[in-house]
């Protein structure tokens, strides 16, 4: 019994781990596809569909990929945009008050930072909450950064995981063609599943009625 369920055990990790290594290699061909920043929201948003959809335990065959890159790709970019030029902005904005000596320049340095913090926080949940919740595009990003503010133990934990995935990659560069997004997106997807779930239960219970469709109080 003990042998058969190491077995068991062992075939589902790397039976994951090749999901994982393929969901990657997927994201990559596909954001390429649209030339980077027209191919990274549908690109993602495809991916955290499927992550989902084995999360739940259901059939999640990667050669669903392309038809919910198609499927999804305008509405994708729509959210995705808004987040990269926002990034963009505070890139170039923080590379130069951080080159400042005087006081000013480095509180505005530092004022950026915390923004990015923050921004990277409710981006985590931006395409997690897009694949389980039908909603108007412009409340995917306020509910998103509401849910980072009310919910800070996941956002801790998903900030976390997106610098633990970035460390590794820059310590062993062979890791991004092959895992670095795909882990990424596959933790970060299980994670916000757990927490959208456990939040609209509270919510429910609170309320007494049935499980809504989504809140993020």
């Amino acid at each position: 019994m003990l042998s058969g369920t190491f077995s068991a055990r062992a075939y589902s990790f790397f039976d994951t781990l090749l999901w994982i290594a393929c969901l990657n290699m997927l994201w990559v061909a596909f954001t390429l596809l649209g030339l980077g920043v027209a191919g990274v929201g549908p690109a993602t948003a495809a991916a955290h569909i499927l992550v989902r959809r084995r999360a739940r335990g259901e059939a999640a065959p990667l050669r669903g990929f392309a038809r919910e890159y198609a499927r999804n790709f305008g509405r994708a970019n729509l959210l995705a945009l808004p987040i990269l030029a926002v990034s963009v902005a505070l890139a170039v904005n923080w590379n130069y008050f951080a080159g400042g000596r005087d006081l000013f320049s480095q509180l505005m340095a530092g004022g950026i930072f915390v923004a990015a913090i923050f921004l990277a926080g409710a981006a985590c949940y931006v395409f997690p909450m897009y694949a389980r919740y039908e909603l108007p595009l412009r409340q995917y990003l306020m509910l998103s950064s509401r849910f980072a503010m009310r919910h800070l133990a996941g956002t801790v934990i998903l900030l976390f995981v997106t610098a633990a995935v970035a460390y590794a990659s820059g310590a062993v560069p062979g890791l991004v063609p092959f895992f670095s997004a795909g882990a990424w997106l596959y933790v970060t997807g299980w994670l916000c599943d757990r927490f959208f779930t456990a939040n609209d239960e509270s919510v429910a219970a609170a309320e007494g009625q049935p499980v809504p469709a989504v809140s993020t109080a």
